[in-house]
């Protein structure tokens, strides 16, 4: 059965929700900590086994929790981190995630969530909570680069998809329905309108950007 480490300054948040969890028959052992050099330093004992699942806090005394996240997973790497805290501003949920979080679930969040959630990534999932989760969305889509079809109208994109599929000017007007001047003539506005002068090149950008459905 998995031990679960809580670390966390808030007392009595603390004591709730390790007495919580403590009746958790699915949960061999459960202890707390107010700080994440308190973790660290009965790791380095070595006198006990790493948990298999953390919930850190990220406003901790010394150490704060995203710092914590790197140190507690080079301590014990098979550990899974699950952040339970009250923040969810774009910044902490982007940088914890970055530094190795496995999920990002707040204080607010029922007991019963905050069980599953373990439950959730001890099968090696990433529960989060759902604002946070729209949040994490949004984020990685301002990441994104914005797709473009680089001004390509409907029959053009049908020729261009076509040659990434590898059929030559004779197949793509078969295909098409398309005479073989069309084509050449299509393919000459591709090629002008993706900045490109070879079929290769063509191809390489479409792929490379997702111009076309694949």
């Amino acid at each position: 059965m998995p031990s679960i480490w809580i670390i966390e300054d808030n007392a009595a948040y603390r004591r709730g929700i390790e007495g919580a969890l403590s009746q958790n028959k699915e949960f061999c052992s459960v202890r707390s900590f107010t700080c994440c050099e308190n973790a660290l330093a009965l790791m380095e004992e070595d006198k006990e086994p790493a948990p298999e699942v953390i919930l850190l806090d990220i406003g901790l005394p010394g150490m704060d929790g995203i710092e914590g996240i790197s140190r507690l997973k080079q301590a014990a790497p098979d550990c899974t981190i699950l952040m339970l805290t009250v923040f969810e501003d774009d910044d902490k949920i982007f940088r914890a995630i970055c530094a190795g979080a496995s999920g990002y679930m707040l204080k607010s969040e029922p007991i019963q969530q905050i069980t599953e959630a373990i439950m959730q990534a001890l099968a090696g999932g990433s529960p989060m909570n759902p604002r946070v989760a729209r949040r994490v969305l949004d984020m990685f889509a301002r990441l994104s680069p914005p797709r473009t079809d680089h001004g390509l109208n409907d029959r053009e994109k049908a020729v261009l998809e076509l040659m990434v599929d590898g059929l030559a000017r004779k197949q793509i007007a078969d295909q098409l329905n398309l005479n073989p001047h069309t084509t050449d003539y299509v393919m000459r506005c591709i090629y002008k309108k993706l900045h490109v002068n070879c079929l290769a090149s063509a191809i390489s950008l479409a792929m490379k950007e997702g111009i076309v459905k694949r």
